[in-house]
This record gives structure tokens, sequence and C-alpha cells, in this order.
């Protein structure tokens, strides 16, 4: 018998069911539980483990009686009330490498598409239409990139940045000077990245600092060739100042993985030409998504075993 019950309620790989089971924990994996069914199964479970989709409220919370651990397979933690689990005395973790690559590249693919017009010239194509002229690109090589947020994902894109030839800038308080001079990226203000370079990525969490960081103010600062790209977290651009921006042309486009509220239903930014949107495909790799299953099936279980593991979100808070 096993001493210990999880419930997986999201789309989550077969791996990290299998990880889980090798140690002996008994799992239940019911993906697409409506927040009425999780808050009918929560008191049942010693562990829960959550993507994106299932929203761990503070009602879930109190419902659970014996719920000792919430695992978030990634990174981003804003779909669980971290506060309300500390003062129940539940350890909160995430998963926080397992997507850097695939993130970091879907960065990329965000902003070569968008540079070269590609969704755009592809949509034509199938329309039966011959348009070269309409979708004249810019070369990435000699661009400045400004990158928000200097991370293990921020330093993928930058190192694939420099690849392609283009001038690194960053805007990080957590790093020294050292640290950019290692990386071989010139520091530089919030305000300075907008006014100055011609891509800038976002790779920071949302919270009370960060939420609607870009909007009305910064876009009339932007460089009017400015392409932004955000493949970290909906709220950080203000998306109703984002559509201002574009129909004013204070920016030259834009690539947006993330939404406020996903989904985010007929979005005005989804009409633009020179705006591109995907479904939150920033962790959507077969790859990152195994990566993420063990590490946090592993994680959970030291922490129920061990009352330790390598993610804790919480651990100074808890109670």
């Amino acid at each position: 018998m096993s001493d210990f019950k999880v419930l997986i309620s999201d789309q989550m790989s077969p791996r990290c069911i299998a990880a889980l089971r090798k140690h002996a924990v008994e799992v239940e994996y019911k993906p697409g539980l409506s927040t009425a069914d999780l808050l009918e199964e929560i008191t049942f479970y010693d562990g829960l483990i959550v993507r994106s989709a299932s929203k761990v409220t503070a009602e879930i919370i109190d419902r659970a009686k014996n719920l000792k651990v919430i695992g978030r397979a990634g990174a981003g933690i804003d779909n669980i009330d971290v506060p309300k689990a500390s003062a129940k005395g539940i350890a909160v973790l995430n998963s926080r490498g397992g997507n850097t690559i695939s993130a970091a590249e879907h960065t990329f693919a965000m902003m070569i598409s968008l540079a070269r017009n590609i969704p755009a010239a592809h949509l034509s194509m199938r329309a039966g239409k011959w348009e070269r002229s309409a979708f004249t690109g810019v070369e990435l090589f000699g661009k400045k990139l400004g990158i928000v947020g200097l991370g293990q994902i921020g330093k993928e894109v930058a190192k694939r940045a420099q690849v392609f030839g283009m001038k690194v800038f960053s805007y990080d308080p957590f790093l020294s000077d050292s640290d950019f001079a290692v990386l071989n990226i010139k520091q530089a203000s919030i305000e300075d990245i907008l006014g100055r370079c011609d891509f800038v990525t976002l790779h920071l969490p949302v919270n009370a600092e960060t939420r609607n960081l870009i909007s009305d103010k910064a876009f009339d600062i932007c460089n009017p060739g400015l392409r932004i790209i955000n493949v970290a977290r909906g709220g950080i651009i203000n998306e109703a100042a984002l559509v201002r921006a574009i129909e004013s042309k204070k920016i030259a486009g834009a690539a947006i993985d993330v939404f406020a509220e996903e989904p985010p239903g007929d979005t005005p930014l989804s009409h633009f030409t020179n705006v591109i949107t995907t479904p939150h495909l920033g962790a959507s790799t077969i790859d990152a998504q195994e990566r993420i299953a063990v590490e946090i099936a592993d994680n959970v279980v030291s922490y129920l075993r061990e009352k330790k593991a390598a993610s804790i979100v919480n651990g100074d808070d808890l109670k």
C-alpha cells in the first residue's frame, strides 16, 4: 500500500505518472477537472500536480484537508494561491528549468517570424496570392535586441541572438555589472531598451510590480521600428495599450504567446497582419513536457517523504 496519494488535474506527460508510481505513490490522473470537480476531489489527496489550466484557489486549498504539497509542472505559479497555501502549511513547488530551451526557441521562432512576416505571407500563399513586395522584412543581423529579465530563458535567448550577430542589451536588477560583462551583454534601463532597440523580448514573472509593465506610457517612448515579443506571462503587456500602439504605428509589430486571460477569446491582436499570436506554446514541446513531468514528480515525492525539495517556492513562508 502507498503512504501517499497524488492527483494530477491537468494534461501531463505519462512520464510524470510513471515517476510517481516508481516511488510507490498512488496516482489519480484526471485532466480537465472543473473547479467544482476539483473541490470535490481534493479532499482525498496528499499531493496535487497541475499545469496552467487548473486554478488552485483559496477555496480549493481550504477544502484540501490532507494536502501537503502542490506541484506546478512549469515555472509560473500565478494560477496557485501561494499565500493561502503557505498559511495552511502546504508547500508549493515548481519546475524551473525543464522548459528553458523550449521557451527560448519559441521566443526566437516568434522573433524571426515577426522580422520576415512569415505567418502573413503563408496565409497569403494559401489564398492563392503571390505578394512578394507586401512582405518585405528586416534582418536580425546588426539589430539591437533588448532582453527584459535575464534569467535562464533570457540568457538562452541572448546566446542565440549573439550567434545571429545581434547587439544584445538587457535589464535585470538582480544581476551585477560583472554578470553582464561575462555574458557580453550591455546593461540598460527599460526606458533605454524601449527607446533604442529594434526587438524586445520579455522574460519576467507576472506580479504586482510587473503587471502592465508595458503600457501606454512605455509605448510612448518606444522606437517606432520596435518589434516586441512576449513568451513569458500574460499581463506584463497591457493588451489594450498594445492594440492602441499597433493602430497608431508607435511600434512596428508584436508577437504574443501569453495573455492576461487564457484563452483570450476573439482578441483584436489576432486581426493585425503585423502581430503574431500563438496559444501559450512556449513550453509546448515533447522534450520540455517530459523533462518537466519527471522533475515535478521527483520533487513532489521528495517533499512528501522527506519534507524537502529542490524547488520550494514558499519555503520561507510555510506556517
